[in-house]
């Protein structure tokens, strides 16, 4: 049996195309298997499960149909299956699962622009791509990116202003700045206990995690006391309002150009204040921080930074304090483990984060035609790194689908993303879980899953968020037996 060519890439034998010939666009193209032998009976049945399986996958769209929302890894182990870099038929963007082909794409800012990096093609793309394919077309997007979704805000921005922004950023937070801040997260995650010990149980997304990651922000950047009960009202409502998917989610919804307009106006009057009346305090810090070339930043430019500093602290802590004491509920031998060697807490997080980490996958433009992984990427080409994909490829991680509590290399995950658009929330999130995990120990005993609301072992029933872009539960409620003197 003669093997069809792809017309665009001229791929000869053991090629198929997933889409119909004449909407091939070369990348598309995936690996089959043909022989003009007798097929033996097993090797038949055999492939007839593989095509069942391909078929099931194929006729779901990723980011529009919530076929892959509870669970993601079987779509990405297939796909990697086939290609590590792998254009899906339903929306023609490509798909990376591979750990070093994400990699290879995250640490090349020359290739590749984070212009639309978390809303993809899906609010609309005012850059006309057509046509460009053969072209570098950096020029075009810079022409357009006032017109793209969330283009003021740092993880949509490119070099040069993106390293100068980051640079004010990392001034903001400083090694002697997130000591301080820690210190104060062992105070609060106790207050924050305080306010539900004694029932023995709690969600420990409303009850904790998102007060706590609110107000852990709040600390770094110096919000006035007074204020922080405010910031937790506003940020918190938002939160549950948009459903932890304000971004990304596979229902098509309005996606605000930005969304974090109260904090921009809030920050901005900080600032203005402080560099009228200096006070010594962080805001004033925040005041009389400059750009690395002594520049001074605008107050909105300073109030964007704090926004984004603000979204992604709560967004990563929140979805990696609700899976890992879901771990901890789930697993009473490793509970116990952790309770004992307290120790291992630090690289149970970084499991945490390879196995579910809060952040599902971010986008790229192409901005000229090159390849990755061997495959053609013409110039005006979406992808989609596949963080949580890329977490569990075997070429990287001996045995993915496992999660192991001592796993030598869990922190070379990408949960955070890579290269120059590294999380700027990773330190506290980090931080906050083992401040929080530690806490919680100390204060209970047997913390467990819920079952009259998520249902017993083996039939649990979970939630999760509606979105490409986010991995996390929507709830975790939990039980616990608080220690001697806690309970009322």
């Amino acid at each position: 049996m003669r093997p069809l060519a792809c017309p665009i890439t001229r791929a000869g034998t053991k090629m198929r195309c997933l889409k119909k010939v004449a909407r091939c666009f070369g990348p598309c193209c995936v690996p089959t298997y043909t022989q003009s032998v007798p097929v033996r009976l097993s090797t038949r049945v055999k492939e007839a499960n593989v095509n069942d399986k391909q078929q099931e996958f194929e006729k779901y769209d990723f980011f529009r149909s919530d076929r892959f929302v509870n669970d993601p890894y079987a779509y990405f182990d297939y796909l990697r299956e086939q290609s590590p870099v792998l254009r899906e038929p339903h929306q023609g963007i490509v798909m990376v699962t591979g750990y070093d082909e994400a990699l290879e794409i995250y640490n090349d800012s020359d290739r590749f622009s984070s212009c639309m990096s978390t809303t993809g093609p899906f609010a609309g793309c005012p850059i006309p791509l057509q046509g460009h394919e053969n072209e570098d077309i950096s020029g075009l997007i810079e022409a357009h990116r006032d017109k793209t979704p969330f283009s003021d805000q740092l993880p949509t921005l490119d070099p040069p202003k993106h390293t100068d922004h980051r640079a004010l950023l990392l001034a903001l937070i400083t090694p002697k700045r997130l000591k301080e801040n820690e210190e104060f997260m062992w105070t609060l995650a106790d207050q924050q206990i305080d306010t539900f010990i004694a029932r023995g149980e709690c969600e420990i997304m409303a009850d904790f995690a998102q007060p706590f990651a609110v107000l852990v922000v709040s600390d770094l950047l110096g919000v006035p006391a007074e204020d922080r009960i405010q910031f937790r009202k506003r940020l918190i409502r938002q939160e549950q309002e948009q459903g932890g998917a304000g971004v990304g989610g596979v229902a098509d919804r309005e996606v605000h150009h930005s969304p974090l307009e109260w904090l921009y106006s809030t920050f901005s009057a900080y600032i203005e204040d402080r560099r009228r009346h200096p006070r010594g305090d962080i805001l004033s810090g925040l005041a009389k921080a400059t750009f690395p070339d002594k520049s001074v930043p605008t107050p909105l430019d300073v109030a964007r930074i704090a926004a984004n500093l603000f979204a992604a602290g709560q967004e990563t802590t929140v979805r990696l304090l609700s899976y890992a004491f879901q771990v901890v509920g789930e697993r009473p031998d490793l509970q116990k483990r952790l309770r004992e060697d307290r120790n291992l807490i630090p690289n149970f997080v970084e499991e945490c984060l390879r196995f579910e980490g809060p952040v599902k996958g971010d986008f790229r433009l192409a901005k000229k035609p090159t390849k990755v992984g061997g495959v053609d990427i013409p110039a005006g080409t979406f992808l989609y790194i596949a963080n949580s994909a890329a977490n569990r490829d075997a070429r990287k991680f001996e045995n993915p689908g496992e999660f192991r509590i001592d796993r030598e290399n869990a922190r070379l995950h990408v949960a955070f993303g890579r290269g120059r658009h590294t999380c700027p929330g990773a330190p506290l999130a980090r931080a906050e879980a083992v401040v929080s995990l530690n806490r919680m120990f100390d204060r209970t005993r047997d913390i467990h899953i819920s079952e009259k609301v998520h249902g017993p072992p083996g039939a649990r029933r979970y939630g999760y968020l509606p979105t490409f872009i986010l991995r996390g539960l929507t709830h975790l409620a939990l039980e616990f037996d608080p220690v001697s003197g806690e309970s009322e």
